[in-house]
């Protein structure tokens, strides 16, 4: 469990967030298509994960739109972004803001990110949806860089991120 704020209110979220040094927990999520994908679809790439409440909102679109520039020269990197927004919200997204290079995913059906991420606010007017979170992945997805951003309503260190992929 960790706090985060919302707004500068404190909040909790169920579970323990990965730190640098782990091996990153399993998921699975469903893609644009409806199927499924498992961090074994991603052997051998570095990640970068994305995770947030909605991408309805203005600083989880930011979100994907900037890591999808600074990663867009990229080929041995998947930019993976996932949230509870069904595969259509993310699609939508992705085609109105002509995002082609990342992978968005939905967990509405599994809730793997709550159960093996930590990144499920509990409290507050978002609690059921996903705290904003940045993780690094190496090729063996060992988490290289993690970050649980402290307000719901901050951008990721966008800087650390792209430096932690060496």
């Amino acid at each position: 469990m960790a706090t985060i704020n919302f707004k500068g209110n404190p909040i909790q979220t169920q579970g323990d967030f990965p730190q640098v040094g782990d091996q990153a927990p399993e998921l699975k999520l469903v893609l644009a298509d409806l199927s499924e994908a498992t961090l074994a679809d991603f052997a051998g790439k570095k990640v970068i994960f994305n995770i947030f409440p909605s991408v309805d909102t203005a600083v989880c679109a930011l979100q994907l739109k900037t890591f999808s520039q600074k990663a867009s020269q990229l080929d041995d990197v998947v930019m993976l972004f996932a949230s509870m927004d069904l595969p259509f919200a993310l699609n939508r997204f992705c085609a109105a803001e002509g995002v082609d290079n990342a992978v968005t995913a939905s967990d509405f059906r599994h809730h793997s990110l709550a159960e093996n991420y930590g990144v499920k606010m509990t409290q507050g007017p978002l609690a059921g949806l996903y705290a904003r979170a940045t993780l690094v992945l190496n090729a063996d997805h060992q988490v290289v860089h993690a970050e649980l951003v402290d307000d719901v309503v901050n951008e990721p260190d966008y800087d650390a991120a792209m430096a932690a992929l060496g």
